[in-house]
């Protein structure tokens, strides 16, 4: 499963979807890409092969960053990639 998670302006949290294929993954971010890069401002409609009816909309012109990971079984439970956890010492 990939996720891609997109951060968003004036959202603390990335908004997700995940695909089941590394080639749809790729594509979908590739698209992103050249939504972000475009000055023309569009609406991104995503869908997530896991949760089928998660749907989420947003202007282009918001979106600051797009990340693509692999979620696997040795990497499950951890945070993605590029983001900051702080752990609390005990």
């Amino acid at each position: 499963m990939f996720t891609i998670d997109l951060l968003v302006r004036y959202i603390p949290v990335p908004l997700s979807v995940e695909k089941k294929e590394e080639s749809d993954a790729q594509a979908l971010y590739t698209n992103i890409l050249e939504i972000i890069k475009s000055k023309e401002v569009q609406v991104v409609q995503l869908t997530c092969d896991k949760q089928t009816d998660k749907k989420i909309a947003v202007l282009s012109d918001q979106i600051t960053g797009v990340i693509i990971s692999q979620k696997d079984a040795v990497n499950a439970g951890s945070k993605a990639p590029g983001f900051f956890a702080a752990l609390a010492e005990k």
